[in-house]
Order: C-alpha cells, then structure tokens, then sequence
C-alpha cells in the first residue's frame, strides 16, 4: 500500500487529501497541521470581524472528523520539525511534545504563507493584531467589545488591508488605512481603477493615508499610535495587513526556490526531488499571462494545485493548465475584478502593450432599474495582439465576466477575435453593442 504523507491541512492540502480518498482505495494518507482547525476560509474574516454575516461556522468546509472518516489520519496541533528526504521520513512533535517518526513514498507539502510582519519599534505592543487565522479572528472580535477601542489603524491597502477597513467601519470605528503605495489595490489594478476605490473608501467614512511608510509603533503597554514618515496616527488597535510570505523554511533550502523563497514546482506540483510535490501558497504556479512561473497566492490556485498532485501522486498523470491570478473585491457595493496583468505591471515587466477601455450601461439605456455602469480595460501584446490582462468595476454584478477575460488569457485570444465574438443581446441583460464588444472595437 503506497504511503502519502501531506504537511498542511488547510485549502491545498484538504484538497490534496479529498481527492486521494475520493479517487484512490490502497493508499494510507496521514496528515500533519499546526492548528486545531483545518479549512478555515480568511477570505470570509472581514465579513465575520464586519458583522456581515452571523459567525464563522460557515466559514469551515472541512474538519478532521470528516478526513478521517473517509479513511485519513490527521495529526492536529502537531508540528513537523524536520524532513528527511533521503530517507523518505518526517519527524514531528505532537501537543504533549511527543515525537512521531513517519516514512512516506510521496510528500505534499502544503505548509502555506506567513504573514509579513515588519521590523520596526513597538511592533510587539499589545493590540498590534495579524488577521489570518480563525484565532486572530476570534482575538480581534473580542477586542472590538471593548468601548474604549474606538480607533483602528490598518498598515497594508491590499485585498485584505482594504476588506478589514471596511470591516471595523462597519462596526462604528474610526478607520485609517496606511500604505506605502499611493493607492490601494495597487498590485490588482491601474489607477483609473484604484482611484474610484479610493474615492468609495473615502466616502464610507475611512480615512486613507497613502503613500506613507510607517517607521514606529508607540504606546505604553498598548499601541495608542502609529508614525509614518509624513504623520502621526492615533490607535487603539493596529492590523498588520501587509502581505504574505512562502512559508518553505521546514526544507532547509534543500529543494529548489523561486525568487520569492516559494518552492519551484512544475505543472505535476513536482518540486526538485520528484517524489515530493509542494501546493498551496507554499509553492509556484505556471502563469499564461507570463508564460512562466510565477507566485499568486490565492485560495483558488491551492485547491486546483492540491488536486493537481494528488492525481500525479496517485500515478495518474494531471498537468495544471496555468493561472492568470484571477480575483475580485466589493466594497461598500462597489465592485472590482481583475485577471492577468495590469498595464503598469506589463510595462514594469518590459512587455510592449496596448490597453483598450470602454465605460457604459450594463443593459440597455431605456432600462431603468437595476442598471449601472461598468468600466472595462483589456491589456494585450503590441506584437501578436493576445489579451494578457482585463479589469472591470461596477456597481453592478459583472464578477462572471471576467472568467471570459481569464479564459481569453489562457487560450491566447486576440483582441481582434474578441471583436467579433458571438454575444447576445436581452435588454434584461446587456447592450447590443455592450461594453466588452466596444473595447475590443476600439482597440487599436
């Protein structure tokens, strides 16, 4: 009976581990995490912290109950300390601090990411808060109780920096949000985008401190405020949302890394040493956008990458078709989508590209109610005219778009296919010459 050892239970590795149980019978899986809860969703914290939905219970899809009752055995609360690869073993230390020695023929490495936490003074003052796991959340929730906590800082306006914002404004709180970009969202999208988010955060009521470095946290026993190189900030709690790390360092260098420290896998998830795969925010994944590898850690990418290695595990050959980083946001009813690269990231890149935008009604015009206007941008090659990239914001629910623009990327589309792509017309639904058909028309 083959022998899978997977480290890490959350999004990859549950995956990884349903799939094996689901596909494949003479196969022991035995699984090892940290944490006391597997598959836990952080995408949905800010809705949590937000009191936009009613507690985290659905915020789990799995559990070790469940793992185990489809035949795995899941170690929790137990942390892998080293791996031999030589010898195909793990070694581990249980709760109680007791070891387990475990040999496997194929090793997933599903360890995740790590929050990035910056060396500055008064860094560990007490309310100096990280927002990943279920524990952080419960921790930040409790926190907000107290009526003294009135004013919440939030270091980092990506995704999750600008979701907690949004979140703690939600619960009456006096929000800053600091970054060292001149906008948020800036990774996502370019600034015609990130400036209309700007603009529905400002009038939510948060104040934005952008294009700031934070240099210091002060406080007695408590943070009471955060300096930047341009202001001081006052705060009762601080979130640290600046971004995530590969967490790899259980390898000790020995597997190939990327540039990032992310581990190097193929499109198999195979890393160096063949008989071990890595998935999840641990590890690479193949980018269409760039034609290369690349790191985009996302909930998406892990549970493909864990299915994806779990078949090649099990002697069934499976290649990732590559990503394109496709994601999205709503804030305040505003909503943002974006696939592939940005103009600004191409250019910075040193891809030649052209860029075509189209604003208009989703439906047609004599269409009164429920109608809003979206704003379309589609980034493709100067040289062969691929669409590389797409962004779309709207008041409206436009979210399934930008799967077509993902597609597009992955197939290789032109902009000049797109021209002439059969669509639909319904009043109900759309323009006879809808936005995504007029961008294409106007391209040069």
């Amino acid at each position: 009976m083959q022998k899978i050892v997977v480290v890490g239970v959350n999004h990859a590795g549950t995956a990884a581990v349903n799939t094996i149980l689901d596909n494949y019978k003479d196969v022991k899986v035995t699984a090892f995490d940290e944490n006391n809860n597997i598959s836990f969703l952080g995408c949905g914290m800010a809705l949590w912290i937000g009191q936009q939905i009613e507690g985290p219970d659905g915020l789990f899809y799995s559990s070790k109950e469940a793992l185990e009752k489809k035949g795995a055995t899941i170690h929790m609360e137990t942390c892998v300390t080293s791996l031999d690869f030589q010898n195909k073993q793990i070694i581990a230390l249980d709760c109680n601090h007791h070891p387990i020695i475990e040999s496997y023929d194929k090793l997933i490495l599903a360890t995740g990411s790590l929050p990035v936490i910056p060396s500055i003074p008064g860094i560990d003052l007490e309310n100096v808060q990280l927002v990943k796991l279920y524990q952080n959340a419960i921790e930040v929730i409790q926190k907000l109780e107290d009526s003294n906590l009135n004013k919440v800082v939030v270091i980092g306006a990506g995704y999750i920096g600008v979701e907690l914002a949004e979140a703690f404004q939600r619960r009456q709180k006096d929000v800053t949000l600091i970054d060292v970009a001149d906008t948020c969202l800036s990774s996502y999208y370019d600034q015609e985008f990130t400036d209309r988010m700007d603009q529905v955060l400002k009038e939510s009521g948060i104040h934005l401190a952008l294009g700031q470095k934070v240099t210091a946290l002060e406080g007695s026993n408590k943070v009471e405020r955060v300096i930047t190189d341009k202001g001081t900030y006052p705060a009762d709690m601080v979130i640290l949302a600046i971004g995530f790390r590969p967490n790899t360092k259980l390898a000790n260098n020995e597997l190939s890394l990327f540039t990032n420290g992310a581990f190097l896998v193929n499109k198999h998830q195979q890393t160096s040493q063949p008989d071990v795969y890595a998935i999840g925010d641990c590890a690479t994944v193949y980018d269409n956008a760039l034609e290369k590898s690349n790191y985009i850690a996302l909930a998406t990418n892990a549970v493909r990458s864990g299915i994806i290695a779990a078949h090649n595990c099990c002697s069934t050959p499976l290649s990732s078709i590559g990503v394109q980083g496709s994601n999205g946001i709503s804030i305040m009813g505003y909503h943002m989508l974006s696939t592939g690269l940005t103009e600004k990231k191409a250019k910075s890149l040193g891809i030649d590209v052209l860029t075509t935008s189209y604003e208009d009604y989703q439906k047609a015009t004599f269409m009164k109610k429920n109608n809003e206007k979206v704003l379309l941008k589609i980034v493709y090659r100067k040289d062969n005219r691929t669409i590389i990239g797409a962004q779309m914001a709207s008041r409206y629910d436009i979210s399934l778009g930008i799967h077509l623009f993902s597609l597009a990327i992955q197939e290789k589309t032109t902009i000049d296919q797109l021209k002439l792509l059969d669509t639909f017309f319904l009043p109900h639904f759309n323009q006879p010459y809808n936005y995504i058909t007029m961008a294409a028309l106007n391209a040069e």
